[in-house]
């Protein structure tokens, strides 16, 4: 079985990326442009190499409701490389209504009339730009209407997904795209255990297609649900592309059990300062002819901003200090200069021919001062540097091995955790006495996600106002009088509910019922820019070519929302809660 797949009228050649997170930092000064100018990389990659399309797993924007001046450069780029007259060497064959869900023009761009499309791109959703509102829009879907990208893979029931494939032929080879945007990971894993995610097959020749997947979840176990596991997809596809993971792992992998591969693009720009971010970007080529014949070329990104990282653990250096050696928080600050400059150093050498990089790399220098060591003055430590590295300001991250504590004071959030893990780790750990009665964490987790990351100001409030209203409805149902069963009851009533899809539904609601009061008000933080404050903990996850032979088988201000009759409501029905009557 050949692994070599030559370029000919029967090969579709596709260009993979994950992950752009287009507008990530935009207004520093020094990495403003890292994004557009990766992204900008990317699509000229993909003309050079005359693909047939471009496939992107996810996330192309960082922020859900991105600038003005983000939207204009990416609808710049766009049109410069994926208009023009070349001409488009594969078919379309399956119900492209079906395909193409979410626009009023359910075609593929190319195929309009009224556009010049060269280069196709096919995008599902991420985690950051999912659709929201009462309309269930996203930002793709402004590219969509405007005939710039084709959106696809998103599902509009909660209860049941069926994943129709794009199917394209070229030559005698036949290409079924299947794709998924974000769902919430607790959500698809619980859907896929109950039977309730479908992947429809070709009904004519169902063997004769390659079977192409885009994902956008977690693949690492963040906890027990809140990960998709390779062996939940079905057998028979070829590729999985699996975006939202930030670590480059491009080279296919086998999964032993269904016989498919998966690939991990990565993400083309850093947006943490953790180890998965460093290793180095690539984006793929991906060739496919007929059904037996792959092979996907790793292209290293030119573009992208250099970073290294390292781990100094204090109390190995017995040699040089300890916590009772004089002026030792001198003496570590000289280690930790030591070992920045060698950083700083490594980072000029590989930089030697290569003019598209950045200038200044990421430095990150994870300090362990466990067993009695303290800390310095990292803003005095970094001015050292502020002419050479792209983020003095946090070049130095002191960590103290975790230490067991049982006080809720002692958490300590990990890097990348998410709103929503940590107020289901408070509530975990806290007290019986300061445990929610009324709301369950995942919708309190969910609410503060929106009012954090999307700007939804009455969130919170609505979330409490609309359960109120439930809870007094039930309570009056049930008949319930006396404090004590009100109490039993309200906690019976909450407890019902957890990880059931009426909860996913009572969570939407409540949100979108914010999102209404907003557009009420007319306050709409569409081009507001969200602060930039938390970006750096937003994440959460060999050149030449790599052959590989086919399965062989048969956030927002922190101000209140402004919305007098919501709030109102909200405090006066809290207030009287145990004094209705019922």
């Amino acid at each position: 079985m050949s692994h070599v797949v030559t370029d000919d009228e029967e090969t579709f050649k596709i260009l993979i990326a994950t992950d752009v997170h287009l507008g990530y930092l935009e207004k520093d000064a020094i990495r403003g442009n890292d994004s557009y100018n990766t992204l900008n990389e990317i699509l000229n990659c993909a003309k050079t190499n005359k693909v047939d399309f471009i496939l992107l797993g996810g996330d192309l924007f960082h922020d859900n409701k991105p600038s003005r001046r983000c939207l204009h450069n990416c609808i710049t780029m766009l049109r410069r490389y994926c208009m023009g007259d070349s001409p488009i060497h594969f078919n379309i064959l399956s119900d492209q209504t079906v395909n193409f869900n979410t626009t009023q023009f359910p075609w593929v761009n190319y195929q309009d009339e009224n556009l010049n499309i060269s280069i196709p791109v096919f995008s599902i959703h991420g985690n950051h730009d999912d659709p929201t509102g009462a309309e269930g829009l996203c930002a793709l879907d402004l590219l969509g209407a405007s005939g710039l990208i084709n959106h696809f893979g998103h599902s509009n029931s909660v209860e049941r997904i069926e994943i129709s494939p794009i199917l394209m032929q070229k030559g005698n080879t036949k290409l079924a795209l299947y794709g998924l945007g974000s769902i919430p990971d607790e959500r698809l894993y619980r859907m896929f255990v109950n039977k309730q995610v479908t992947m429809l097959r070709p009904k004519e020749d169902p063997d004769e297609w390659f079977n192409l997947f885009a994902i956008h979840q977690n693949r690492s176990k963040h906890g027990p649900t809140n990960y998709i596991p390779e062996q939940f997809l079905d057998d028979f596809l070829d590729l999985v592309v699996w975006g939202h993971e930030h670590e480059c792992l491009i080279t296919p992998t086998r999964n032993e059990q269904q016989l498919f591969y998966v690939t991990q693009p990565g993400s083309s720009v850093a947006t943490s300062l953790s180890p998965g971010e460093a290793t180095k970007k690539h984006i793929g080529l991906l060739r496919v002819k007929g059904r037996k014949k792959m092979n996907l070329e790793k292209i290293p990104l030119k573009t992208v901003r250099q970073f290294f990282i390292q781990d100094v653990v204090l109390a190995d250096y017995q040699d040089l200090f300890t916590p009772d050696t004089p002026q030792v928080t001198k003496k570590v600050e000289n280690l930790c200069h030591a070992k920045v400059t060698e950083m700083l150093e490594e980072a000029e050498r590989e930089r030697l021919g290569c003019p598209l990089t950045p200038e200044k790399p990421l430095i990150r220098l994870r300090v362990d001062y466990s067993g009695g060591f303290d800390t310095f003055n990292t803003s005095r430590f970094s001015q050292k540097f502020v002419d050479r590295v792209a983020n003095p300001k946090d070049i130095i991250h002191f960590l103290r091995r975790r230490e067991q504590k049982e006080d809720i004071k002692g958490l300590t959030p990990a890097e990348g955790l998410r709103v929503e893990d940590l107020v289901k780790q408070y509530f975990q750990a806290a007290e019986q006495t300061v445990q929610l009665s009324l709301l369950t964490e995942q919708g309190m987790g969910k609410a503060i996600q929106e009012f954090v990351d999307k700007d939804e100001k009455d969130a919170i409030e609505e979330l409490i106002t609309y359960q109120l209203e439930k809870t007094q409805r039930h309570l009056q149902a049930r008949g319930v009088t006396t404090e004590q069963d009100i109490d039993t009851e309200i906690r019976l009533f909450r407890d019902s509910k957890k990880n059931t899809t009426e909860e996913e539904n009572e969570i939407r609601e409540a949100i979108n019922r914010a999102k209404a009061h907003r557009l009420e008000r007319g306050d709409n933080p569409g081009d507001k820019d969200i602060s930039d404050d938390f970006a750096d903990v937003t994440m959460d996850s060999d050149e030449g070519s790599v052959p590989f032979p086919p399965p062989t088988r048969g956030r927002g201000r922190g101000g209140r929302g402004r919305g007098g009759r919501g709030r109102g409501r909200g405090e006066l029905s809290a207030m009287n809660m145990k004094r209705l009557q019922l």
